[in-house]
């Protein structure tokens, strides 16, 4: 008997130095932890973007409507007012499901509550040492605080779903204003919502509200009952206010939504959903330059101010040294008065058209064939199981594969094709980062066209492509995110740091020579840089219903796609006859890319390699004998091989009366007007007729015949 009293003795003296020991929280640790559940992204130098995850906004008790206070302790614990802190029935059945291992079941009371919403350990332990913690700080804070005081740390901390911690947040969440104007219907069903706020968060996300509904009745039951002078009227004069749609964060606003809506994709892709993201407190690095994205939006806006709202834009800016999308341009406000979430540079999937062709050149000089080889310009091209090709404008009946390119050539391109075989053009096209699905489908449907560029693809897609040329021949997977570092300051997620070499360095360093050649003297001169090498692509397919400009410096590689689409119907139409890739896309890009620029020491492309051995696939011509003045050198030959660069393109070039390259008043054939009502535009390249895309949403499908 005495050991017995001696061992409860001993037992009931260790759990009063353990309630002893008990510290309370202050009202600002309550903050910072609940602050700390958000998580902040960062741009890519670091500087704050935006934070995810609402913040609990904490008020005072006496700014909470009384009927308010009421209905949460009708809905959780109508003997709040006169307890101790804690239930002895509900700890019983609590601990009782802990032991035997069922889910623990709750009953708590108000203060049992609030008590597991301050303290980190007590949300998330599911044992008896847990439960016991918390009986001892529930009874604590009976002692030692006022119960209205109490409550008011509860209603400052506990959730209402939607990711709202705290009766303030939660009333501007779901009805649009402060909990000092919440009206007593409004009380009732936030009250009601304490119980199982995620669930109803899914339940009401499909319209279903008959468990908000459920829970609304009776909590006006629970107020009839514990004050029927004041409340005896609720269940039969009140109306279930349907509360308000869900808001978008304010971090969405602006380009941010873009931003985030990408880099949410990314993360959940890697196995972190946004639910976690807002709740885990995570600091998430993203690759965007603020000041780029601004500059994407400006030449996108500024230069195309002109021409009607049906003609959208994607612009999409890649690091080819390591696959960072630095900047893109998918919309002007993902909120905004007139939201448009729907973003050009990731999800318009439009026909890359004769931007394609730079992938067909690298298979040709990978399967061994030189920039010297000749291709045929003679239309139609009739290859088995495709629609004959032709071209948008004469051609010489044979060519070089730099006049192919410069000039776009889509017999030429087509003959390259079937030479080296659509799975070598797709196998370089795939590991450069365009989709397979995307690929794998256009080839089945359209065979050879394939070649110059049926498929589609994505701006983001066509700027990290093009990167392999940029980067020596390895391409980096294009990314959003940069690293993810959780609360205790360990890295969980690392980008990619590991290249893939998709074509070798010498046949980067040739395919550059034939790009380079389109924007000194063919399609693409309007993209010329001052200061510094500019090499890319246009394309244009049928009809002039999508446009590109893809082009890189070694620094950056940066694509602008364009397309027009009947507001109403969603249906493609026509650009305009004098518009196509060398034209306003062409000037988008070098606006953008002359702010990225700027600053940057001006590097140089590799030297060419002149690999491979010619394979002409058409008959070289011979040049016929004319008188030369004195000095003149005459037809170039191989050995002089490439040519010089003299500035005098075919079409769209920059020698006539000693233009330079970039200056539009000069090269547009047009003495600086405007090229889309007179003047001669660069020679088009023609590719399948798109079909409707069913509009911007979902993502356009790749356009067919």
């Amino acid at each position: 008997m005495v050991g017995f009293a001696v061992l409860a003795a001993g037992v009931f003296g260790m759990i009063a130095v353990a309630y002893a020991n008990t510290v309370l929280p202050t009202e600002q640790d309550a903050q910072d932890q609940a602050t700390a559940q958000g998580s902040t992204f960062y741009y890519g130098d670091n500087s704050l973007m935006a934070r995810l995850g609402t913040e609990r906004r904490a008020v005072a008790l006496d700014t909470v409507p009384k009927y308010v206070r009421d209905a949460v302790i009708a809905a959780e614990n109508k003997t709040f007012y006169s307890d101790a802190g804690i239930s002895l029935s509900g700890i019983v059945r609590s601990a009782w499901s802990t032991a035997t291992g069922a889910q623990v079941q709750g009953a708590s009371t108000i203060t049992q509550q609030m008590a597991r919403n301050y303290f980190k350990g007590l949300s998330n332990e599911r044992a008896i040492k847990r439960k016991i913690k918390e009986i001892f700080i529930a009874v604590k804070l009976d002692k030692e605080w006022s119960k209205d005081k109490v409550l008011e740390y509860y209603l400052n901390t506990v959730s209402f779903g939607r990711n709202t911690y705290g009766i303030e947040a939660a009333a501007v969440e779901f009805f649009g204003h402060g909990a000092k104007k919440l009206t007593p219907a409004e009380g009732a069903y936030l009250a009601g919502r304490i119980q199982q706020p995620g669930q109803f968060d899914i339940a009401e996300e499909k319209k279903n509200y008959s468990g908000t509904q459920f829970r609304f009745t009776y909590v006006l039951k629970q107020m009839a009952e514990i004050n029927p002078q004041e409340y005896g009227n609720y269940p039969s004069t009140l109306k279930f206010p349907k509360p308000k749609p869900r808001r978008d964060n304010e971090s969405f606003g602006g380009l941010r939504g873009y931003m985030l809506t990408e880099a949410l994709k990314e993360l959940e892709a890697k196995g972190l959903p946004r639910s976690e993201i807002e709740t885990g407190g995570y600091k998430i690095y993203t690759t965007f330059d603020k000041n780029l994205m601004k500059a994407a939006r400006t030449a996108v806006v500024q230069t195309t101010s002109g021409l009607p709202k049906e003609v959208h834009t994607g612009l999409a800016a890649v690091d080819p040294t390591n696959g960072r999308v630095i900047a893109f341009y998918g919309g002007n406000d993902y909120l905004g008065k007139h939201p448009d979430q729907f973003n050009e540079a990731f999800q318009a999937r439009k026909q890359a058209a004769s931007a394609f062709k730079p992938y067909v050149l690298a298979a040709w000089l990978e399967a061994g064939h030189s920039l010297k080889s000749y291709v045929t310009g003679k239309q139609p091209l009739k290859l088995e199981g495709t629609t004959p090709i032709s071209n948008g404008h004469s051609a010489p009946s044979a060519m070089d594969i730099i006049y192919a390119t410069q000039h776009s050539i889509n017999t030429a391109y087509g003959q390259m094709g079937a030479e080296v075989g659509l799975d070598a053009v797709k196998r370089i096209a795939e590991e450069a980062g365009l989709s397979k699905d995307s690929l794998d489908k256009d080839v089945e449907e359209h065979k050879f066209l394939f070649s110059i560029g049926s498929a589609g693809v994505t701006p983001v897609e066509q700027a990290g492509g093009y990167s392999i040329f940029a980067n020596h021949g390895k391409h980096y997977q294009t990314h959003t995110v940069i690293r993810v570092v959780n609360p205790k300051g360990v890295q969980i997620i690392a980008e990619d740091k590991t290249p893939k070499q998709v074509i070798s360095e010498e046949v980067a360093a040739d395919a550059i020579v034939a790009l380079r050649s389109v924007v000194k003297g063919g399609t693409g001169t309007a993209a010329a840089l001052s200061d510094r090498p500019v090499a890319g692509k246009t394309g244009t397919n049928n009809d002039n219903k999508e446009a590109w400009f893809v082009g890189f410096t070694p620094q950056l590689s940066a694509a602008v796609g364009m397309y027009k689409e009947d507001r109403k119907t969603g249906a493609e139409l026509s650009l305009g006859n004098n518009f196509d890739g060398g034209t306003v896309p062409a000037r988008v890009w070098r606006a953008f890319m002359a702010e990225a620029m700027k600053g940057q020491k001006a590097e140089e492309f590799p030297p060419p390699s002149n690999i491979g051995s010619p394979l002409d696939l058409a008959p070289k011509p011979v040049p016929t004998p004319t008188p030369t003045p004195s000095g003149d050198p005459g037809f170039p030959t191989d050995d002089n091989w490439p040519p010089a660069d003299n500035g005098e393109g075919d079409q769209g070039g920059g020698g006539d009366g000693g233009c330079l390259p970039w200056d539009d008043s000069c090269n547009n054939g047009n003495h600086g007007a405007d090229p889309f009502n007179t003047g001669e535009a660069p020679a088009n390249s023609a590719t399948p007729t798109p079909t409707p895309s069913g509009g911007r949403r979902p993502a356009p499908t790749p356009s067919s015949r």
